[in-house]
């Protein structure tokens, strides 16, 4: 007999409509021997059984449903399951796009709440992030090898987020060899890709479609290109025609990396710069400049870490977007993003409506962005989407 939870009551809505989530608020009470990460039943105020989840007890989030079908056992074979019905899911993307990195599993949007998979060119990074992910361990890896016979599995469990669970910070190989480089292409551009040292794990495939649909507007332009990381955005600006990419970072070694990426595309690395410093401080010196550009493209990490933090970062976004629009010649193309899931679709469009007018330019949205079709968003998970964009273009 599995342990149980019983909600408080009339707290079952949420489980009901299919969200993975029980907060600690939610609960009433207890039965049976509870650890960190065991599978447990989640019953409703009268009993009635809503899910079966995996308990995190030092986290708000205390159980993260596996299934809401009462006779899914959570063994190899439902590991296996969801595995093949995300690759599954992804075989359009595979089968109409030329790519070798792509998302595998994305958490909660794919059924397996805090496992994150990606596949590099024969290369498998996960991340563990959850009690429930860390206890199902060997279950996940042997349906990942199960999937991907031939794949090397490397594991970036070196987040904070384990922190909140009581989890150590991990990084390991769990089977093969990690090779020497890891270079993955995607729509005609290779790029390297550092799945030991790189952020998340090793690069941002969420932002695939907009480095394209940034490029179709790159050809004769210059160029600036914001937290540009390892130079993505610039490479397909480049191998789009681009007369002059100016790549910014505060990484000197993602900077050496978008070097290199340019190099291995075999494009022009005079047409670059690459640029360390502060992008606030860079953009406030080529305002004072009174340099120009024709297309600007701000792609910045995480603002927001919760709810408190909002307000304080909404001002660094309309900080930062206007400043850019400051920097942009008549007709300019700004492509800014934001990847913080508490930052709404609508508050984003407000804070670069409120950037414009404070830059006292007129500026119309010509697209709105979002993350790559291999980042999916659960029809009963909202927070699965996260990646806001817009296009625009100042009149």
């Amino acid at each position: 007999m599995l342990a149980s939870v019983k909600l408080q009551p009339e707290r079952e809505k949420s489980l009901l409509r299919k969200h993975p989530w029980v907060f600690s608020r939610a609960i009433n009470s207890t039965e049976g021997k509870l650890r960190s990460g065991d599978t447990v039943e989640v019953l409703s105020d009268s009993g009635q059984w809503l899910g079966r989840g995996a308990w995190s007890p030092s986290s708000q989030i205390q159980v993260r449903i596996w299934t809401f079908d009462e006779q899914e056992i959570i063994d190899n074979g439902f590991f296996l399951r969801r595995v093949q019905r995300a690759i599954a899911a992804r075989q359009h993307l595979l089968q109409y796009n030329d790519i070798s990195g792509y998302r595998v599993i994305a958490s909660e949007s794919d059924g397996l709440p805090g496992v994150t998979v990606d596949f590099y060119n024969g290369v498998l990074v996960c991340q563990l992030l959850s009690a429930g992910a860390e206890k199902q361990r060997s279950k996940i890896v042997w349906a990942l090898k199960k999937c991907f016979p031939d794949a090397v599995i490397y594991e970036r469990s070196d987040v904070g987020v384990r922190e909140k669970e009581d989890l150590p910070q991990l990084v390991q190989t769990l089977h093969g060899e990690i090779p020497n480089e890891v270079i993955i292409e995607e729509n005609g551009v290779k790029i390297i890709v550092d799945v030991k040292q790189g952020h998340k794990t090793g690069f941002y495939l969420d932002q695939r479609d907009n480095r394209a649909i940034a490029a179709s507007y790159a050809k004769d332009k210059n160029v600036l290109n914001c937290f540009s990381y390892t130079g993505t955005f610039g490479s397909y600006c480049l191998a789009a025609g681009a007369k002059h990419i100016t790549n910014i970072d505060v990484s000197d070694l993602a900077l050496q990396t978008a070097k290199r990426n340019v190099e291995i595309n075999q494009l022009d690395t005079t047409q670059c710069d690459f640029i360390n410093k502060d992008v606030f401080e860079a953009l406030r010196e080529y305002r004072q400049q009174q340099r120009q550009f024709d297309v600007i493209i701000l792609d910045p990490p995480k603002f927001i870490d919760s709810k408190s933090s909002l307000i304080r970062a909404c001002r660094g976004y309309k900080d930062i977007n206007m400043l850019a629009l400051q920097l942009l010649a008549p007709g300019g193309i700004l492509c800014t993003f934001s990847c913080s899931g508490l930052m709404t679709t609508d508050l984003f469009n407000k804070v670069v409506a409120d950037a414009a007018l404070d830059a006292g330019k007129d500026v119309q949205y010509l697209q709105r962005l979002t993350q790559a079709q291999d980042h999916p968003t659960l029809s009963t998970f909202p927070e699965g989407f996260y990646l806001k964009g817009l296009v625009c273009q100042v009149l």
